[in-house]
């Protein structure tokens, strides 16, 4: 079984269109949980492709686009205030 790392992505994108394609780019790989936030469990390789799909749909001098990758630790650590849920969480991580 391949290694998976979980990663929250929050982004940034004035452009409406830019913006719309970073978010479908975004939902072939993780789920949504707010508007610009997306959690996914990737392997290194789905990781490294994912972002270059969005560095290639962004203007680096006006996008941000953020990738967090959590340890399982800092994950099982999370907390929620409100409605909602985590994204399932995978046996296996890597930092």
């Amino acid at each position: 079984m391949e290694e998976k790392t979980f990663v929250v992505v929050v982004y940034d994108i004035k452009d409406d269109r830019t913006r719309t394609r970073v978010c479908n780019t975004l939902k072939n790989y993780g789920s949504r949980i707010q508007l610009s936030v997306f959690e996914c469990h990737l392997s290194r390789k789905e990781y490294e492709k994912m972002k270059e799909e969005v560095k290639r749909l962004l203007d680096l001098e006006e996008d941000l686009v953020r990738f967090y990758r959590l340890c399982k630790d800092c994950f099982s650590r999370g907390e929620l205030l409100g409605e909602g849920s985590f994204t399932e969480e995978l046996d296996i991580y890597l930092i």
